[in-house]
Formats: structure tokens, C-alpha cells, sequence
């Protein structure tokens, strides 16, 4: 008599990604909490003035939202064509060929994962002096920073479109302040009355205007993850354009409006030399001398609270990333596996994790400013780097629709891409070229040439990796950029699955 075969162990992990999640709302809310409009608007906007002395930064965000809006034409006519956790990575693949694509998911990597540690930096320094001023306790940075870590951390494993109802949350509130502090100024302008000249174009035609467009470009770095979550997104072809665009309007609606509403409180003509003394506390300044101080405390507390909300997105960002490498095995396999429970990018998110608190014990035992040296630097450098692969996004867009053309009309394919390959090459120009003031150091700064030359390094490397895999590993080569399709075989048999025998399950999709 013949003894049944026991069937294989379920494991707690998976290789598909919980399809049907996320919805127009939850994915405008994973991208706009990236972009940290609240940290923006206190800090971006008061330094664009401050260091470019000029007063045109709320017409460079509508200038710069054009713009992106140009290359958002492509890219979302590309999700239409190809659904992968990947974007940037996969996009470039299928444009500009496959061992390049392998070179822009390691910038890719390295500039999210410096996004998401820089992160922790700015929360500490944010909340260890509220802390002190409202409770009393003295916590160091670190401290607040571990305790963020492991929100993030838990948030990490859990549903996607759980993280997404919390940054819902957490965004509502923080785009709340910024209506209601900007209302504050303009209802109390200097002098009585209301002035629009910080809003005239030819305010940004003079020298420092290279400057102040790279500013206002990174604080939209974020808006491009909309792609990043189409695998779980609820009818991708028509969710992701829509959140995109809606994301972008959304963030150019609020930096205008908070710009010129600073302006108009102090004055057109006061603008610059405010930010210039205040720096970040003009904001709140203005918002205890017109609503009180109760509002400054409520202001302060929403801005950690947005620090934390940007930290759940860009983890969630950076884990997919590196779940879809992992899935196409140009990293370990390991990464490629989800929990079956939450369909998160288990594996991937924890060894994120992993390295976020590798970071923060690194800057917190050699004692370095958590604010300058992790926030600001690391920071800049990964916007810088996100920048970068957008420009060269957009020009694989355009080389793959070359090769397709009938597959969109010609304003999709080449009219919109090409301008908005143009137009971002001039601006990754003028920020590599201003990166010393974008980073605060001097020109002969070794952080000056040590950003650039460490993503031309990893794109080197990544290209190099690509061309081997090409040379040693034809099977994985050939998956490169595929997304779920790329996984054609039975996973081992000590229960990890085929997406197709998953794809069963209720909410995960090959």
C-alpha cells in the first residue's frame, strides 16, 4: 500500500507582489508625503530665497511642474505598456538596453536608500528639541530616530495600502497647516496690502536662477513613484496616470501657494533678507504672530509627523526596488519574496531596515550632526540622484517609443518626451553645476565631486554587472526589466510558489 506524498511545507513568504491594493487617493498620498511638502515649504522655499536673493521661487515651482508634468507624458504612457515595482530601472532597460538598466537600478538603490536614511536625521533633530521644550526630557537624536526606525520598519511588513490609509492621514493633516498658515499671510500682508510680484515671471531672469531651479525641481522628487506601486495599484493603466498627474498639480498648488504666501506677509521686497535671518523658523514666526502660539506647537508637531510619513514612503519605495531585482535575480533571489500574509516585500524591507539602523548607529557613535551630515547631505545627494535617472528615464522613453511608434500618437511618444529630455538634461546640468551651493559647501568641498563620482561609480558598476550577466547567466539576462513575467519557473519546493500559483489567492496578481 502506497503512502500519500505530504504536500510541501507553506512558507510565510511568497514571489508576487498583492495586486488590486492602492487606489488613486493612497497613491497620491504615498507620493506626495515623499515629497515632504511641510519640510519644502519651511525649508526649501525659505532657502531658495535666501540663497538665490531672488524672489521668483513660487513661479520656478510652476515652471519646474510643467516641466515634469512634459516627462510624466512618457513615463505613464510607458505603465500603460509595462507594469514593474521597478520603474526606472525597467523603463531605461526597455529604452537604452538592458545592462544599462541594470546600471540605473543600482543609482537607483543607492539614491532611495540615501532618501530614506536622511530621513532619520531630520526626525531626530526635529523632535529631540520639542520634546525638551514641551516634556522636559533631554533625548538624544538617535533615541527619536530608533524609534521612528521601528515604526517604519513594522509599517514596512504590513499591507501596502494600510501604509497608504496612514500616510492619508498624516498628509491631510500636513497639507491642513499649510492652508491654514498660508491663509494666516495672506490675510495679514505687510503694508496692508496684497502684492503678487513674487508671482511676475521676469523675477527669475537674473544670475542665481540655475540655483533656484535646481531647488524647486528637488523638492518634486517623490511624485515618481506613482509607477513604483502599479503592481498593486486597482486598474493600473488608469490609476497611475491619473495619480500622477493629480500629484504633481497638487504639489505645485502648494509650494506656489505657500511661496507667495510668505512673500506677501513680509513683504515682496522683504522676502529674501527674512529668510535670509530666520531661515526655517520663518514659517512658524509668521504663524505665532498671526494665529498664536498654540498654532507653532500644532505646526512643529505636524512637521515630525511628516518626517515619519516620508520615511513610510520612501522605505516602501526602496524595498520594491529592490524586491524587483531580487525577483529578476540581478540581486540575490531572496530579495524577489513577499509575505504571503501582507504581500509587502518582506525580505526586502527588512534588510532595509537592516541598513537604516546600520546608519544610524554609525552617525550616532562617531557623534555627527544628524542634521547637516545625515539629513541635508544625504538628502540632497539622493534627490540629485533621483534627479539624474529621470532625465535619463525620459530619454529612454523616447528611444523605446523610436522603436514602437504606433503604440501611442506622436504627442505621447515623441513631441512631449523629447522636449522634457531636453529641458531635464539642461536642469541636471545646472544642479550638478550648483551641487556645492545645493549642498551647502565650499566648491573645493570633497562632497562636491564625491556624490556625483559615487553614482557614476554605481552606474558603472551596475552596467558592468548587466554585461556579465549577458556573458554568464543568458536566462537571467533574458528577464531583465520583465517585472512578473520574468519569474517562468517553479520556485523550490520548500514552499515558496510561482507567481501563477499564487496568483489564486485573493488580492495578489502575477
Amino acid at each position: 500500500m502506497s503512502v500519500p506524498a505530504r504536500p510541501a511545507r507553506i512558507s510565510n513568504v511568497t514571489a508576487a507582489l498583492a495586486a488590486d491594493r492602492l487606489g488613486v487617493a493612497q497613491l497620491v498620498a504615498y507620493v506626495v508625503s515623499a515629497a515632504t511638502p511641510l519640510t519644502v515649504i519651511a525649508g526649501v522655499v525659505t532657502l531658495g530665497y535666501a540663497t538665490a536673493g531672488l524672489p521668483g521661487i513660487p513661479v520656478a515651482f510652476a515652471v519646474i511642474a510643467v516641466l515634469l508634468g512634459l516627462f510624466a507624458v512618457g513615463y505613464v504612457a510607458m505603465a500603460r505598456r509595462m507594469s514593474n515595482a521597478g520603474a526606472f530601472y525597467a523603463y531605461i532597460a526597455a529604452g537604452l538596453g538592458k545592462p544599462l538598466g541594470v546600471g540605473a537600478a543600482w543609482v537607483a538603490v543607492a539614491a532611495y536608500t540615501a532618501l530614506t536614511c536622511g530621513l532619520y536625521g531630520a526626525i531626530g533633530a526635529a523632535a529631540t528639541p520639542l520634546l525638551h521644550a514641551w516634556l522636559g526630557v533631554p533625548a538624544p537624536w538617535w533615541l527619536i530616530a530608533m524609534l521612528a526606525w521601528l515604526v517604519v520598519a513594522v509599517m514596512g511588513t504590513l499591507q501596502v495600502d494600510l501604509n497608504g490609509r496612514l500616510l492619508a492621514v498624516l498628509l491631510c493633516a500636513e497639507v491642513g497647516i499649510i492652508l491654514v498658515f498660508s491663509a494666516a499671510s495672506v490675510a495679514h500682508p505687510a503694508g496692508g496690502a496684497v502684492t503678487f510680484a513674487t508671482l511676475n515671471p521676469a523675477g527669475l531672469f537674473a544670475p542665481g536662477v540655475g540655483a533656484l531651479l535646481c531647488l524647486a525641481v528637488l523638492g518634486f522628487i517623490g511624485f515618481e513613484a506613482t509607477v513604483v506601486f502599479s503592481e498593486e495599484a486597482k486598474d493600473p493603466r488608469r490609476t497611475v496616470p491619473r495619480a500622477t498627474y493629480l500629484s504633481l498639480a497638487l504639489i505645485a498648488g502648494l509650494y506656489t501657494f505657500a511661496a507667495w504666501a510668505l512673500s506677501v506677509a513680509t513683504g515682496a521686497d522683504r522676502i529674501v533678507a527674512e529668510s535670509q535671518a530666520q531661515g526655517t523658523e520663518l514659517l512658524f514666526t509668521l504663524a505665532g504672530a498671526h494665529l498664536g502660539p498654540a498654532w507653532v506647537h500644532i505646526g512643529h508637531a505636524l512637521f515630525v509627523t511628516s518626517l515619519l510619513a516620508a520615511m513610510v514612503s520612501f522605505h516602501n519605495t526602496t524595498a520594491r526596488y529592490l524586491f524587483a531585482l531580487g525577483r529578476e535575480r540581478v540581486l540575490p533571489a531572496v530579495f524577489g519574496r513577499t509575505s504571503i500574509r501582507s504581500g509587502a516585500p518582506l525580505v526586502a524591507s527588512l534588510g532595509l531596515s537592516a541598513v537604516s539602523v546600520l546608519v544610524i548607529a554609525g552617525y550616532a557613535g562617531y557623534g555627527r550632526d544628524p542634521l547637516v551630515e545625515l539629513f541635508y547631505w544625504a538628502g540632497t545627494s539622493g534627490a540629485v540622484g533621483i534627479l539624474i535617472l529621470i532625465a535619463a528615464t525620459s530619454v529612454a522613453v523616447v528611444a523605446y517609443f523610436a522603436r514602437h511608434p504606433r503604440l501611442e500618437n506622436a504627442w505621447r511618444t515623441a513631441v512631449a518626451p523629447i522636449t522634457a529630455s531636453i529641458l531635464l538634461a539642461g536642469v541636471a546640468g545646472l544642479t550638478l553645476a550648483n551641487l556645492d551651493t545645493l549642498l551647502g559647501v565650499p566648491a573645493d568641498h570633497p562632497l562636491r565631486w564625491a556624490v556625483p563620482g559615487a553614482y557614476l561609480a554605481a552606474a558603472v558598476a551596475g552596467t558592468g554587472w548587466g554585461l556579465i550577466l549577458r556573458a554568464t547567466r543568458p536566462d537571467v539576462y533574458a528577464g531583465i526589466g520583465l517585472g512578473a513575467k520574468s519569474v517562468t519557473a517553479t520556485l523550490p519546493a520548500h514552499g515558496l510558489h510561482t507567481p501563477g500559483t499564487i496568483a489564486s489567492r485573493p488580492g495578489v496578481r502575477p
